[in-house]
């Protein structure tokens, strides 16, 4: 703790978006970035307290040792601290972009959290730019090879760990690009793919073998010794009311992803926004992911519907500190629309009652309100709509995968063992949404992390 009084002398001060106007006339990096000598003051915040809550079991899952590495950046010794990061955290690039920061949530100063994420964003960009991360290929070979199904948060970090510790890995991806959630299912301005591809080109240069356009077939991977399944949660919880299948009713997926290759490609999205009506069914982060999308696509309007009640400004006392605040956030997304439109696009306890479809086409949505999860009789109404998007959640992994590797899926849709772990069956694993179900980027990268050391286990006997 190098400054014991920081976090009474220094106000905290988060590293902000661009301007909301500007960033919308572009799909580029929406974060700025402040200097060394301000992240370095944000770090002396640190209070290096007694029980750190912010590594515990309310904080980060990776643990990280944030009071070390925060110490380290404040007196300056960046490297040590990215030296120190870098042992628990495997891409720092991506959690310090996209996580919602549980640590600050669990931090002892609540509302006047470090800014934790800033800070280990701060690390990783400088030790790229500085060539402090450099390709490291192991230096001993197990002899052991491994197949990891899926290139997502939880197969990098699997695949990263593996070959590491001298396993030969090799990832097998369905998709053109590597990096399933995080090159597709989020969008380029909240993390860009140039990211992505960095590290995906670094794990390349340290050993790790990418097999693009490539479906897991069992008998072609008969020959690893160990099979980690890191599919994801893919399958989209439907919307089952009349007209559901008209053209111009999306799952936000598929939506995010076409929008993504445009970006990538410099086309035309396959499914667009633009001068368009959009309704956004979910309030979550997918949900706030479209609206950001359809606002720089040139939509007419955006309306965003959340089911439950808006939540209060201020902790409930049956939501006390150090657990997640349930409280209303509002996002980058919802933040834009609010400058473009005045206003915020969010409407609560209300969800779609019927498509209302004119030659196979919507056109209007009939809307209800809500009171728990029942329909309030005689508060129905219609909402014009040429775009509805499904962001309503996933409800477990895709049933061919588990039918083809021949595993059982639990009640949730999920290929979770009945002890917990991760072992399926003989040398098959699981890990990361595909295992859990949905979750956060920071929670794949820990199981990811978690099933690699199990498969380790396994392969040494």
């Amino acid at each position: 703790m190098g400054k014991a009084t920081g976090f009474m002398e220094i106000a905290r001060i988060e590293n902000p978006y661009r301007d909301a106007e500007a960033r919308l006339c572009d799909f580029e990096d929406l974060h700025r970035t402040q200097p060394a000598d301000a992240r370095r003051a944000q770090a002396s915040r640190c209070m290096n307290c007694g029980v750190p809550f912010c590594q515990s079991d309310f904080g980060c899952p990776l643990h990280n040792l944030i009071p070390e590495w925060n110490d380290l950046l404040y007196r300056g010794r960046e490297r040590e601290a990215l030296e120190r990061l870098l042992r628990t955290a495997p891409f720092p690039e991506f959690t310090g972009r996209v996580c919602p920061a549980l640590c600050e949530k669990a931090c002892n100063l609540e509302n006047d959290a470090t800014t934790n994420r800033d800070n280990e964003l701060y690390l990783i960009e400088t030790g790229f730019e500085k060539g402090w991360i450099q390709p490291r290929a192991p230096k001993l070979r197990t002899g052991r090879r491994v197949a990891v199904v899926g290139s997502g948060p939880s197969g990098l970090a699997a695949a990263d760990y593996l070959n590491r510790l001298g396993h030969e890995v090799t990832v097998v991806e369905r998709a053109d690009r590597a990096g399933g959630l995080l090159m597709y299912g989020i969008p380029n301005m909240k993390l860009p793919k140039s990211v992505v591809a960095r590290r995906i080109g670094l794990m390349a240069a340290e050993g790790v073998r990418f097999l693009l356009n490539t479906e897991a077939d069992p008998a072609a991977l008969s020959g690893f010794d160990a099979v980690l399944l890191c599919g994801g949660a893919k399958k989209p919880r439907a919307l089952n009311v009349e007209n559901a299948g008209a053209a111009g009713v999306h799952f936000a997926v598929d939506y995010l992803t076409a929008a993504t290759r445009a970006v990538l490609s410099g086309g035309e999205p396959s499914v667009t926004a633009k001068r368009k009506r959009v309704i956004v069914v979910g309030g979550g982060d997918t949900g706030n992911d479209c609206v950001g999308t359809a606002l720089r696509q040139g939509c007419a309007s955006v309306t965003q519907f959340e089911m439950m009640p808006a939540p209060p400004v201020d902790r409930a006392a049956s939501n006390p500190w150090p657990e997640w605040p349930r409280t209303l956030r509002t996002d980058y997304g919802q933040l834009e629309a609010i400058c473009r439109q005045g206003g915020d696009p969010r409407v609560y306890q209300t969800t779609v009652k019927r498509v209302i479809a004119d030659n196979g086409a919507v056109t209007a949505v009939e809307t209800v309100r809500l009171k728990g999860f029942d329909p309030i009789p005689g508060t129905e109404k219609s909402l014009p709509c040429e775009l509805l998007l499904i962001a309503a959640g996933f409800v477990g992994c895709e049933e061919s995968t588990a039918d083809a590797f021949g595993v059982e899926r639990d009640r949730r849709g999920n290929m979770m063992p009945l002890d917990g772990s991760h072992h399926l069956k003989g040398n098959l694993f699981s890990a990361g949404d595909m295992r859990t179900g949905q979750s956060l980027v920071v929670r794949s990268l820990a199981d990811g992390r978690a099933a690699a050391s199990e498969v380790n286990e396994f392969l040494k006997g």
